[in-house]
Parts: C-alpha cells; sequence; structure tokens
C-alpha cells in the first residue's frame, strides 16, 4: 500500500496527515496495513484520538499531527510527576493546538488544575486568545499585574493568560542586577499568606526569550509551586540553554525544521540576496579612509564597495535607496504570478519607523495605493511633536506623526484628528484583510511586530531590509512558510541587508543545534597573532596547490589541465570518475586560498609582502579561481558544488577580479544541459567561463562531460535506456574527433542528445506506461523468457484471487512485456510500505511481489532477476 494517511470529514487531500510511529504490534508482521492500522485505529489509541486530539478550531475541523500528539503524551508523563521541561515544536507545526490539547488534557486529569499561559509580545498573547477561544475554551486575559494576583488567587477561573511584563515593569527597563531587587518588590506586593489558587500549571510561550533570562526569577518567586512547561519555535542557543533548562528543565519532546519540510507541515525557504546598487558622495576625508580600509581589494571591488558596504546610516537609509527597494517590489509584483495575480502576498521588514513611512509614502504614488499598509508599535499622539517644529523642515518624528495620521484618515474615511486614535482597530483590520483577501492587502510593512505569533498563510514573500540574527531573524522568515493554495511551493526571503553569512547560521543552528558544542575557550584564541597565523594558512595552500598542479604537463595551459583533473578522452566516463578526487581536492584547496588571501588582504604589507610579491600573489589567485571554475564547468560539477560556494562568489569579485566579469546567473537554478535544452547550445555556451569559450575543443569536452555525467546520474533509474544513450554519446565523440561533422552539425547533435538524457521522449512508449516508473520497468524487461502457454485475452492486467496472490496474464503475445510492466508497478504499490527501502522485513514484501509478478509471466525467474528489478525499483521515487 502507498501508507495509511487520516483526516477528519471534508479534509483537503494536501491535509491529509502521515502518521509516524516505530512502534508495531508483533501480530501486524509485515504488513503496513495492519501495522498502521495498529497504531491508528486499535481500540484505546482511537479512543483517545477522538476524545483528546480532534477540535473544532473556529469551525474547522483538525485531528492532532503526530507530533502534536506524541508532544502531549510526552507532556502528560510529566505533569504526573509535576515535572517542567521544554517543548521544541518549530515555527508552523501547530504549537499553539499543542497548548490546546495538553490544557485541556490536564483540566481533566488532574484535580484542582489551572493553567496560565505566559507570552511576552502583545501579539501572542492575542494569539493565545484566539486559539483558545476558537476551541471554544474561556481564557481569560489579564489587564495588569494586581488583576494577575487576583485571579490566581481565585479558583473561578481555570484558564488565564498573560504578558509577561504584566507581572511588572518591561523587561528592558529591568537589568540583571536589579532581579533580586525586583522579586524581593512582588513579594512585598502580595497580601499575607497570598497563595494561587488550586494546582496551577504555567505555559511559557517563545521560552527562549525573555522569560527564561531576566524575568524567570520573578515568576518562580510568585508561583514557587507551579509547574513550569516551555514552548519554544526556536532551538535554545548555547547561551540560552543553561538557564532555560533551570527554569524549565529537560527537553520534553521536539519537532525541528527540516522534519516539518520533509512532513509537509511547512514549506521550505528559499533565499535570495539582492543589491540596491547606490553611488556613495563622500567628503575627501572619508575617501581616505574608504582607501586605508580597501587597500587589498581591487578597483572594481572598491567601486562595488562604495556602493553596497556604506558604513553610514544616512547613505544606507537614503531617499534613492529606497526608491530603488520600492521599485524593486513594484517589479516583483508584476513578475511572480502569486503577487500578481493577489493569491499571496509580502511582508516588508525595515530598521525604523520612520524609514517604514518614509516607504510607504513612496508606494502611495504607485498602484499600491489603498493596497498597502504599516503595522508598526507606533501611536500617533501631540505629545510626540512638542517641541519640533523648527522651521527648518520635518523632523523625523513630525514626518511619521504626519504620516501616521493620514494613514489612518483614508483608512477610516475620518478626520485625522479622530482617526490617529483608532491604531489597534486599524491593525486588527489591516491584519485581518492581509490574511483574507491578500489581493486586497499585498504589502505589510513593519518594524518589530507581526514577525512572531502572525500565521498568514498568503503571505509568500519576506523583503528584509534590517540588520537581523539568530531567533529573531528565523522567526520573522517563518512567517512566510505556511502552507497555502497549491500554488504556493515555497517561502521566498529576499534579503537587502547581506545577511546570508547570519541567515545560513540560524539554519544550522535551528536544525542541528550547532552551537552546542562551543565553549568560549575554543574561540577566544583567533584574536592572537592573527597576521602571523594568516600568512602561514596563505603560504600553506599556496604551495598544496603547487604541489596538487605539479603533474600537469606544460606548458599548462587550460587544455592541460582538464586532461588531467578531468579526461584526457573526451567523455570518457572511467577517467572522469576515477579524477573526482583529485578534482575535490582542488576545489577544497581553491576555497581554502580564497578565504585565507580574503581573511588578509587589507593588511598584506602588515604582513611582510611586499608590493611585486602582492602583485604576484593576487595574479595567483585569480589564475587558480578562474582554472577551479573552468573545470568545474567542463567536469559538470558546477551545478553540483556551487550551493555550496555562494560566500564565495563575494571574494571573487572584492579581491580577485579587476574586470566587471558577467554573472553567471544562468546557472543560479539550472545546470548547464538544461540550459542547452531549453535556449539551445550558442545561448548556454555564452554563458561559460571564457577560457573554455576560447577553445572548441574544451567547449566540447565540457559539454559531452557533462552529458556523460548526467548518464552515470541517472543510468539507476533506468539502465537499458541509458545504456542506448551512452552508446549514441561514444558515436558522436568519435564522429567529432575524426573531424567527420562540421562543428554547427555537432552542436544540433549534441545539443538533441543532451534532451534525450535529460527529458526522456514519453511518446516513444505505448500511452498506459504514464510514469517514469513504468517506462524504466519496460525498458528493462526486453529480452526476458516469457511463457508461452499465455492468453491472448482479456486487458492484459493480472488479478488477484482471494487469500493468496494470483495471476492470470491475459495480454497478446506483442504486449507481454508491457503486460508484465504494468503488473510490477501494481504489485510493489500494494507491497511498499513507508521508508521501505531502509527495513529488511518490509523491504522482502516488496521482493515477495516482485517474484509474484515474475513467475506469473516467466518461464524462468533467476534470483538475479529479481535483484536486479529490485534495485531498480528501489531507485524510483515513486515507490
Amino acid at each position: 500500500s502507498e501508507g495509511v494517511r487520516y483526516g477528519v470529514i471534508q479534509t483537503p487531500e494536501k491535509y491529509w496527515l502521515r502518521w509516524k510511529e516505530q512502534d508495531a504490534h508483533p501480530a501486524a508482521g509485515d504488513s503496513p496495513l495492519l501495522r498502521e492500522l495498529w497504531q491508528l485505529c486499535r481500540k484505546e489509541r482511537l479512543l483517545e484520538l477522538i476524545h483528546d486530539f480532534v477540535i473544532f478550531d473556529s469551525g474547522v475541523k483538525k485531528a492532532a499531527r503526530h507530533n502534536q500528539y506524541f508532544g502531549v503524551k510526552a507532556a502528560q508523563d510529566k505533569v504526573r510527576r509535576r515535572e517542567g521541561g521544554i517543548i521544541w515544536h518549530t515555527q508552523g507545526s501547530g504549537k499553539s493546538l499543542t497548548m490546546v490539547w495538553l490544557a485541556r488534557w490536564i483540566r481533566e486529569h488532574i484535580e484542582n488544575a489551572r493553567v496560565l499561559v505566559i507570552t511576552d509580545r502583545t501579539e501572542l498573547d492575542e494569539q493565545i486568545e484566539k486559539v483558545f477561544k476558537g476551541v471554544d475554551e474561556d481564557i481569560y486575559r489579564t489587564k495588569s499585574g494586581a488583576d494577575l494576583v487576583n485571579q490566581l488567587a481565585s479558583p473561578e477561573k481555570w484558564l488565564l493568560c498573560s504578558l509577561v511584563h504584566k507581572f511588572g515593569r518591561s523587561a528592558d527597563d529591568l537589568s540583571e542586577q536589579d532581579v533580586d531587587h525586583y522579586v524581593e518588590e512582588i513579594r512585598k506586593s502580595l497580601p499575607a499568606g497570598w497563595a494561587p489558587a488550586g494546582n496551577l500549571f504555567v505555559f511559557v510561550d517563545e521560552c527562549h526569550r525573555t522569560q527564561s533570562g531576566k524575568l524567570h526569577r520573578a515568576m518562580k518567586a510568585l508561583l514557587p509551586d507551579a509547574t513550569f512547561i516551555g514552548f519554544t519555535g526556536t532551538p535554545l542557543l548555547k547561551k540560552d540553554k543553561a538557564t532555560s533548562v533551570e527554569v524549565f528543565g529537560p527537553y520534553i519532546h521536539t519537532y525541528k525544521f527540516d522534519e516539518a519540510v520533509q512532513d509537509g507541515v511547512v514549506l521550505d525557504l528559499l533565499y535570495e540576496a539582492r543589491d540596491i546598487d547606490q553611488q556613495l558622495t563622500s567628503p575627501e576625508r572619508v575617501d581616505e579612509w574608504f582607501e586605508r580600509k580597501t587597500q587589498g581589494m581591487n578597483d572594481f571591488a572598491k567601486a562595488k564597495l562604495k556602493k553596497r558596504w556604506a558604513t553610514m546610516r544616512a547613505v544606507l537609509s537614503s531617499k534613492d535607496r529606497l526608491e530603488k527597494i520600492v521599485d524593486d517590489i513594484l517589479l516583483d509584483m508584476e513578475r511572480y504570478p502569486r503577487l500578481k495575480e493577489g493569491r499571496g502576498n509580502a511582508m516588508l521588514v525595515t530598521d525604523s519607523i520612520y524609514n517604514a513611512c518614509r516607504i510607504y509614502e513612496m508606494f502611495q504614488q504607485t498602484e499600491l495605493k489603498g493596497k498597502c499598509a504599516i503595522v508598526t508599535s507606533y501611536r500617533p499622539s501631540p505629545d510626540d511633536i512638542k517641541g519640533e517644529e523648527s522651521g527648518e523642515g520635518l523632523t523625523e518624528r513630525l514626518l511619521q506623526y504626519n504620516i501616521y495620521r493620514k494613514m489612518l484618515a483614508e483608512w477610516f474615511d475620518e478626520p485625522e484628528d479622530k482617526a490617529m486614535y483608532k491604531t489597534d482597530e486599524f491593525e486588527t483590520q489591516v491584519k485581518k484583510r492581509f490574511i483574507e483577501e491578500p489581493g486586497q492587502m499585498k504589502l505589510l510593512i513593519v518594524v518589530d511586530k507581526l514577525l512572531t505569533g502572525f500565521d498568514a498563510p498568503p503571505a509568500t514573500y519576506l523583503y528584509i531590509d534590517k540588520p537581523m540574527r539568530d531567533h529573531g531573524l528565523f522567526q520573522a522568515i517563518c512567517r512566510v512558510n505556511r502552507l497555502h493554495t497549491e500554488d504556493k511551493d515555497y517561502g521566498y526571503i529576499i534579503d537587502y541587508r547581506d545577511l546570508f553569512q547570519s541567515l545560513q547560521k540560524s539554519i544550522k543552528d535551528y536544525t542541528s543545534g550547532a552551537f552546542e558544542g562551543y565553549d568560549k575557550a575554543d574561540v577566544e584564541g583567533l584574536l592572537k597573532d592573527r597576521l602571523a597565523q594568516g600568512r602561514k594558512d596563505l603560504e600553506e595552500v599556496r604551495e598544496q596547490l603547487r604541489a596538487l598542479c605539479e603533474p600537469v604537463t606544460q606548458p599548462r595551459e587550460l587544455p592541460d589541465y582538464l586532461h588531467y583533473f578531468c579526461t584526457k578522452e573526451p567523455g570518457n566516463a572511467e577517467q572522469l570518475k576515477g579524477n573526482e578526487q583529485k578534482r575535490v581536492q582542488l576545489y577544497k584547496l581553491v576555497g581554502k586560498l580564497q578565504r585565507t588571501f580574503a581573511a588578509i588582504a587589507n593588511e598584506l604589507p602588515q604582513a611582510g609582502y611586499t608590493p611585486d610579491q602582492i602583485e604576484a600573489l593576487r595574479d595567483e589567485v585569480k589564475h587558480y579561481t578562474e582554472l577551479r571554475d573552468a573545470i568545474q564547468h567542463a567536469s559538470g560539477d558546477y551545478v553540483d558544488l556551487k550551493r555550496f560556494e555562494p560566500a564565495m562568489r563575494h571574494l571573487i569579485d572584492t579581491y580577485i577580479r579587476a574586470e566587471a566579469s558577467k554573472e553567471l546567473a544562468a546557472f543560479d537554478e539550472r545546470g548547464l544541459l538544461e540550459l542547452i535544452v531549453g535556449q539551445g547550445p550558442d545561448e548556454a555556451i555564452s554563458h561559460l567561463p571564457e577560457a573554455i569559450r576560447k577553445s572548441r575543443e574544451a567547449v566540447a569536452e565540457t559539454i559531452e562531460n557533462n552529458v556523460r555525467r548526467l548518464i552515470i546520474d541517472k543510468e539507476a533509474l533506468n539502465p537499458a535506456y541509458y545504456e542506448r544513450m551512452s552508446q549514441l554519446l561514444e558515436e558522436l565523440i568519435e564522429q567529432r574527433r575524426r573531424q567527420a561533422l562540421e562543428y554547427a552539425e555537432y552542436l544540433r547533435r549534441i545539443a538533441e542528445l543532451a534532451r534525450q538524457v535529460q527529458q526522456p521522449q514519453a511518446d516513444r512508449y505505448p500511452s498506459e506506461l504514464n510514469t517514469p516508473a513504468l517506462r524504466a520497468l519496460y525498458d528493462n524487461l526486453e529480452g526476458l523468457p516469457f511463457r508461452s502457454d499465455m492468453a491472448a485475452e482479456g486487458s492484459g492486467q493480472p488479478t488477484t484471487d482471494t487469500g493468496s496472490l494470483s495471476y492470470r496474464a491475459a495480454a497478446p503475445q506483442t504486449d507481454k512485456r508491457l503486460a508484465l510492466a504494468l503488473a510490477l508497478d501494481r504489485q510493489v504499490r500494494e507491497a511498499a510500505q513507508d521508508r521501505w527501502r531502509e527495513n529488511k522485513m518490509r523491504k522482502k514484501l516488496v521482493r515477495r511481489a516482485i517474484e509474484g509478478a515474475l513467475n506469473a509471466y516467466l518461464a524462468d525467474v533467476s534470483e538475479e532477476l529479481v535483484d536486479r528489478l529490485l534495485e531498480l525499483i528501489a531507485n524510483q521515487d515513486e515507490y
């Protein structure tokens, strides 16, 4: 079977869930159906799911996902023992509903149980209230610290929620040294003998933030007998982990980002860095400073740096730059179907309320007027502008005050003096329209608000023009990872602040806890003797590269390097594979050369290099970089390795290339062969490195090696088909080498072969073979000893008799291969269980199905044939 999926009545197909659990009843044996039915539908489990894990969320019936179920079950064991802990369920995986299910269970199973949900953001407080009221649970939002104390002392309300700052002053006003005094202050404000009524359980949302730091002792002091359970959608970084574990206890259950993406619970995120070009105009002293800071860079890199990495906030915030961001977003609104057609929308994160207002004003002069809004913490008040009138033009405060008043007045169609006090109502209406009518609210401009706890499935694009990092960055980008309509495949992050390194680090932390193994002592020494160590590292890698390239034959032109690192005979798969380790070593060393050079590029004289040595060093780095690029393309490695080296492009452009080199943008999403197939060989060749384009032989070998590599990569999917493609390639290479073809004709033929390798023609197969897996089976069944006693009637579809597998071959003699392919496909789909390739018993079921189909059609079935087909089937993603 294809595995059991479950859902409540009227659940759309994409939201049907797959259960994941290791335990299985021994009686289930190898049967996937019995195993999954036992996991989901055994009496106690089914009743529990129905009773404890099905809810109506604002009228929509929902059942728990496996992570929610097992998270709640793990928490129940802790609750029984009155122990705390942390539930880490990634952003967008239903953490709020996990709270609901756990709170309900606690209420039902713990005598005099009460639950307090604590957040540290207004939007999270509102979201919690909305979720609980959506499932018909009456939750009380406390209005102040005194109100909280009174409500906790009274047993009347069992379910409360509160903002953490309602315990007293804002966390931002509280230093670590103030905590002890602050706790004492709370104690003194309590009535004598005060204690919360009932058995109190405290759910702390986003527990990696405030509650794990400054205020956790205040919470413990106020509620010493309560059981604390922390919920977080991000991992705990090392600096927070000790405190969080001290407060809440160890992890109760985890469900990480990559798991949620794999399960289809949230969408993966695609990242794109964008540069807004901008001319830097500065006084002479700034130019002198700039020259000193960039003395290791080439002229082109310096010019680029002046535009992109201007250090002054005024330059980054210039009107010209902001206008270009506005133009960029408007272009996207026309380019991308989800934005253009109103099915999706976007958010723009800016670094200040002032800039948010300026950008909003710019959008008001465009077609986004009326479909764009600002949502920030700002509340216009006459007090804000006292003393701001200077007679020298509008100050920042005056400008944002005026823009906000105008925006509110236009939204409510009321005078500014009346509308300016309706920011809360405005925010509620804007968020509602953004979620429910994305075509009518295409862009929200934010600063800090809505970056956590705001679930808007239509949101598809997040534009970032603000420095961000770690938790804040990851929570922000997860605003666009929610599932929506079928045309939303990814969430998109567009970065105008060069956050790539920060973003990359956040994702690593998020999936594997990359900070866990680091102590301060491990990184402390990095600043010692930096230049001396930098020169040592640079000289070591130069020597390693020279040694690696020493065997290359003279005169060491590009063809000589290609023959050494790729193939002496074009298209020779064995040579290409045999030289792979040398190429990998070259790529690693060139990357290291670039890094070590860049680390001290601005201080080469201080590191002891003379001007002549510096010039020679730059030429050497450029030589190896261009050599690496050429070999990657010629071998077909470029598409595989480019994703691992995004940061290298900046180093190359900054320190090495002095000319305005053409961006190989065409290769960012597609490989050479895809370009050949899609745009023709001439266009594809134009994107190759110049060193390759200069030589027709190098171009031919590059294409041939790429075709050969793709054949090798795909061969396991259909050995018979790709063996034929390999033979065609050999013939074409031989014709080229004998100069039996004109260059143009060669390019035409190699392009056609690339198309057949890249996109096998479905129309050459019988119409019944409508999937790649069926066609692969059909190709690899040729020449088998079919039985001679097969009937020539019926549909050719094997049948299954009740109680045991049996086959009736009813295809004409000419269709025996087709009938067997269809039979194998059907029987394998019925036998294949989830993760059958990694499970010995499940794999045996698939093998048994293959044997059964073969025995029904063939006169002789060998173990070798069964093994070959099992391997072929295992390589198909469809099974």
